[in-house]
């Protein structure tokens, strides 16, 4: 009996031993074991590759204009004195004019009160070609001669004008800045020297406080184009004229 004890007093001696072992074991690791987080790890995205930067993309467009550099100030013209150029009125056209003894175009102005405006400078440096008789508006125009209306017309500088064609239709009288013209003016009529035809007035560019008579000569070419032909100076054909 004591013989058998012995071995099982080793085997329980052993056993206990194991059952030790495996508690210092499981001790031992949950010692070391490090703590869970309770925070998931922030993790960061990948960094973007760097963009090459890109030209801005060329559009098309109309070539520019530079602004002009101001110009120097336009002088208006002085229409007070003549200009350099000559007064080219054939004089053999003159002595036809005189002969015919025309009629002053302007109740109750004389030779004498003429001022020779022909060759004086006007809009943009051009030569004026005409006679201006200054009148009080109103003032009854007269038919220098004898002929017909060629044509009544309306011009942004001339105003109210009547174009006359002598009796041969040589010459064409033009009276411009009218105020109005006279009964019975129509185109084609005839007229007899010293008919009033109109009035004087200050239409188209002429100014309303200086009412006058725009009158002029030309010799018609061989088509009769009543707005064209070669001017002739009013001034001189009633130059030698009697007061």
């Amino acid at each position: 009996m004591k013989q058998s004890a012995a071995p099982r007093r080793w085997r329980t001696a052993l056993a206990a031993g194991a059952v030790l072992a495996l508690c210092a074991g499981l001790v031992i690791g949950l010692w070391f074991k490090p703590a869970a987080t309770t925070q998931p790890l922030a993790v960061s995205p990948p960094a973007a590759a760097p963009v090459a930067s890109q030209p801005a993309p060329v559009v098309a467009v109309a070539d520019t204009v530079s602004a002009p550099s101001p110009a120097s100030p336009v002088l208006a013209p002085n229409t007070s004195q003549p200009v350099i150029s000559a007064d080219p009125s054939d004089p053999s056209d003159l002595s036809q004019l005189r002969g015919r003894n025309l009629t002053l175009p302007v109740t109750g102005i004389s030779a004498a009160q003429l001022n020779d405006t022909y060759t004086q400078a006007r809009a943009a440096g051009a030569p004026h070609e005409a006679l201006d008789i200054m009148a009080p508006n109103g003032t009854p125009v007269l038919a220098v001669e004898d002929g017909r209306i060629a044509k009544l017309f309306l011009s942004k500088p001339g105003g109210i004008t009547l174009y006359q064609f002598d009796p041969g239709s040589k010459y064409a009288y033009y009276y411009a800045h009218l105020d109005r013209y006279a009964d019975g003016i129509v185109e084609g009529v005839s007229v007899r020297k010293g008919q009033v035809i109109a009035y004087v007035g200050s239409t188209g560019n002429a100014l309303p406080e200086a009412p006058h008579l725009h009158f002029a000569i030309f010799r018609l070419g061989p088509e009769r184009q009543w707005w064209r032909g070669t001017p002739i100076n009013p001034f001189l054909v009633w130059r030698d004229a009697k007061p």
